[in-house]
């Protein structure tokens, strides 16, 4: 679709979200304006975070896999680690990537604009760069802004030995101790990372679990894994203060059966969450409404208080996912074009890429019990898979959520190596409404760890070749 005369609308923030919906918004015919203050588009996703933190984590990965392999009667020596070299690789994929988005971005008719974006009025953005300003006015703006590290106010400490995400994947030096302050899954993929390069690591996280809100059949695989790893994993936990002494990080721990509160740390990872990115803006320049949190009130269509201004990604709400962002921004181009477009996904996926990885969609056990949803479960164990066990990887589970009577499939969960590849499979089931049955009879290759959501569907009605329940299902 087309319109007679081009809509100017401005996109503001270039991550995956933003450029998502500058391109959709070109190819419908729309006079795009693409601003960002990095010199090309990616955002923090491509520049600082998903996309560097998942090469040094296929490295960190190689390397385990190369200890492993003793098991197996291949022998390797302990590597060499070369951080210079390293960083380079990690740049040249972020080079890569970022180049082509900018190829993209003229491909599509899109004018690129770096510098920082300012509201002036409902229609006005204005662009600083090097001292010019550049005022752009718009027919419809769409903010993809993003978020930023959140870190308290007790643990803000003016030191170089104190890190958050976007410092640590520098990767400044391989601490011997690395305190992580936080068990998401930022600090369990950057901790994996040090780890794996030969830093001791220390996990505290103030919940009484790692992963706070994912399923405990998921996480239970990962932090056996983990405390094997790390030097510590303490929950329960709190980092009451940070202080830098004689070159190195004092922590002052804070639980109610910790015997050594003070502890000595060569560095720390403060990875206790991101804040969406959207002060300074100008938004008070507008209706847009923000809650406390700083999330941006929006329609199903991603459209603010202010009707020529949409919101997408990270600054519109949880989950704060790089896909999330890129479908909201399809949504949002196609709204402005008056096309009937809604943001209303069955499932959005969720991957932590540690190792084994965790990945779901749709709706968790603990979910469905805090919802009163009726539901049943079938689990099955990766230790009776083909596939898992030539690996040498039998620590994993599929686990599907079922909806007594219908069964339809209301959650998919997966822990285990690759869990992560399997989540396309999984989605689709969830957002065409499968059931059970159709998993079950679905024909899949054998062995393959994606056979594993077969084997889960075949299990509920006790048909699995490969495994028999201890217990009926719930």
């Amino acid at each position: 679709m087309t319109v007679d005369q081009p809509l100017r609308v401005a996109v503001l923030g270039a991550g995956p979200g933003g450029y998502a919906a500058a391109f959709h918004a070109a190819d419908l015919g729309m006079n795009v304006t693409l601003i960002d203050e990095s010199p090309l588009p990616g955002g923090v996703c491509l520049f600082r975070g998903c996309i560097p933190s998942k090469a040094l984590l296929h490295a960190a990965h190689l390397i385990e896999e190369t200890r492993e392999a003793a098991a197996w009667g291949i022998n390797f020596a302990e590597p060499e680690i070369d951080l210079t070299a390293l960083r380079g690789w990690k740049q040249r994929v972020v080079d890569r990537l970022t180049r082509g988005l900018g190829a993209l971005s003229r491909q599509h008719s899109v004018r690129y604009l770096q510098g920082r974006g300012h509201f002036e009025d409902p229609n006005t953005i204005r662009v600083r760069t090097d001292g010019e300003v550049t005022d752009i006015n718009f027919d419809y703006a769409i903010i993809a802004t993003g978020s930023v590290p959140a870190i308290p106010a007790a643990l803000r400490l003016n030191s170089p030995l104190v890190m958050d995400s976007t410092a640590a994947l520098d990767l400044p030096d391989v601490p011997g101790s690395l305190l992580i302050v936080g068990g998401g899954y930022i600090g369990l993929e950057l901790g994996s990372v040090y780890s794996a390069l030969g830093s001791r690591v220390t996990v505290v996280e103030m919940t009484g679990g790692l992963l706070p809100g994912a399923d405990r059949d998921l996480v239970e695989p990962l932090e056996k894994r983990l405390r094997s790893q790390f030097e510590a994993i303490l929950l329960n936990t709190r980092v009451a203060e940070l202080a830098e002494q004689d070159g190195r990080i004092r922590a002052r721990l804070s639980a109610a059966d910790i015997a050594d509160p003070e502890r000595d740390f060569d560095r720390v990872l403060v990875a206790v969450g991101r804040a969406p990115n959207t002060r300074n803006l100008g938004l008070e320049q507008t209706s847009i409404e923000v809650d406390s949190r700083g999330f941006i009130h929006v329609d199903h269509m991603r459209r603010t208080a202010e009707p020529t201004i949409f919101a997408i990604g990270d600054v519109a709400g949880e989950p704060m996912l790089a896909h999330k962002a890129n479908h909201e921004g399809r949504v949002a181009a196609e709204a402005i074009a008056g096309q009937p477009a809604i943001f209303d996904p069955a499932g959005i996926p969720a991957v932590v890429f540690t190792d084994p990885e965790l990945a779901w969609c749709g709706l968790t056990e603990g979910q469905a019990r805090e919802r009163g949803i009726p539901f049943e479960v079938s689990r099955f164990p990766w230790a009776a898979s083909g596939r898992n066990i030539t690996m040498g990887r039998t620590d994993g589970l599929t686990k599907l959520i079922i909806e007594p009577g219908t069964e339809r499939i209301l959650g998919i969960g997966i822990v285990g190596v690759g869990a992560g590849e399997l989540m396309g499979e999984a989605t689709l089931a969830i957002e065409m409404g499968t059931r059970v049955t159709d998993l079950h009879l679905t024909v899949h290759a054998h062995p393959t760890l994606a056979e594993t959501l077969m084997e889960a569907g075949s299990l509920y009605f006790g048909h699995s070749p490969h495994y028999i329940a201890r217990a009926p299902r719930p």
